[in-house]
């Protein structure tokens, strides 16, 4: 039976499935100026331009126990080069689907680059959480997430000005958006598969939880992990902060343009920050789990989250987005620190135990159009930011008492 790799083998691999993070943070946060270019480019409120984050995310919903099975089956490599190959599709086919001009055809679009990133987050962060010691799990996890924090910040900062240019810029070249937004996401493509032919060429270990995997004669997916409690809290947890974050990452720009008054060009830039928060949050939190319980980080992260969704409800404007920039901050250690909490002795079972978690990103096509409506519908739009204050107070739960192992 093969053990887990050496760690200089370790390190190798560790570096390849990095980058993968920073690859899907990319894609996931070029969503935000996609639903407000969404609602200039076919004229539609931001509850209907929402349905973006709800065709991306579903495909979370729907994916995670095929891909688990056939990662069970074949490898967490096959995995990985497979949906890189996917999400290049779907970037691929912006070419013709911007000339289409179709909301629809859009939104089956973002459902196939989904599907891509799917396959990578239900092999990554488990493939993560193996190698290595399981006591360091959650500290290798955050880092792993630190550099998706670098791919959001590159994506929020500078290619959002792609996709969303100046007025000025617009008005003399009326399909420059067009053009730009497409170009992105073609490159984008063309990047993924580049990368997909590398991870062909690279030998990345087989680890323990493979052979056990091997060896069980049992099922493709085990349904059976779910009694485990503390994963059952997990993909609780999991659901809400998904639905949260992604609530307040999404209508940023939207709110930051309708409700506060601001430029789509400053509202960009406003974004790049609000993700190098997130960035910063990724890497100093990383540093703090050698000093710190990432359980008792959690609890103190999901507190402090609760209050500024209290400061957003209660005072609006430019305090409100300067309060999203401090939730970003401290967003950034949630899901990997609960993702790898929720692992925890789950051996044989940690890609169907993974699968179920990575199931739970189906609160990003819910709770962010709730948020989205009740903006909409509420005199005060900033109270809508309720339905995020009650998602990071779930998140505290887990860190004091959801994520205990019990059986």
């Amino acid at each position: 039976m093969n053990q887990n790799p050496t760690p200089k083998k370790n390190t190798v691999a560790l570096a390849m499935v990095f980058s993968l993070f920073f690859l899907w943070a990319i894609s996931n946060n070029l969503l935000s100026p996609v639903v407000n270019k969404m609602m200039s480019l076919f004229n539609i409120n931001q509850a209907r331009a929402e349905f973006v984050e709800t065709s991306y995310w579903f495909a979370y919903f729907l994916f995670p126990i095929p891909i688990a099975m056939f990662m069970k089956r074949f490898s967490y490599k096959a995995g990985i080069v497979l949906g890189l190959l996917i999400s290049a599709v779907g970037g691929l086919l912006f070419l013709p689907v911007t000339s289409l001009h179709s909301f629809p055809l859009y939104l089956c679009a973002f459902f196939i680059v989904a599907i891509g990133m799917c396959f990578l987050e239900t092999a990554a962060n488990p493939y993560v959480t193996e190698l290595g010691d399981p006591a360091t799990a959650p500290r290798r996890l955050n880092l792993a997430q630190a550099f998706n924090g670098l791919g959001a910040f590159i994506a929020a900062m500078f290619l959002s000005k792609l996709i969303l240019i100046d007025d000025a810029t617009a008005a003399a070249m009326p399909d420059a958006e067009i053009h730009n937004f497409k170009l992105t996401y073609a490159i984008f493509g063309i990047v993924l598969i580049l990368i997909a032919v590398v991870i062909i060429f690279t030998k990345l270990p087989r680890i323990q939880a493979e052979d056990d995997d091997t060896e069980n004669s049992g099922k493709l997916i085990s349904f059976k992990v779910l009694r485990r409690r503390h994963l059952r809290n997990g993909v609780i947890a999991q659901f809400f902060y998904n639905g949260g974050q992604t609530a307040v990452n999404s209508l940023f720009i939207v709110y930051c343009v309708k409700y506060a008054g601001l430029t789509p060009e400053k509202a960009t830039t406003l974004f790049g920050f609000y993700m190098l928060a997130f960035l910063l949050g990724r890497w100093i939190g990383a540093w703090l789990m050698g000093k710190f319980q990432p359980k008792n980080m959690l609890v103190v992260y999901g507190i402090a989250n609760v209050l500024l969704c209290l400061v957003i409800c209660l005072t609006g404007g430019m305090t409100a987005i300067y309060a999203m920039m401090g939730i970003s901050f401290f967003m950034s250690i949630m899901y990997p620190t609960q993702f790898s909490l929720a692992l925890t002795d789950l051996k044989g079972e940690t890609k169907s135990g993974s699968a179920f978690l990575v199931m739970a990103i189906v609160g990003n096509s819910i709770l962010p159009l709730l948020t989205a409506r009740f903006q909409i519908s509420l005199a005060n739009p900033s109270l809508a930011y309720i339905i995020p204050l009650v998602c990071f107070a779930v998140c505290a739960w887990y860190g004091w008492k959801g994520h205990i192992v019990k059986d």
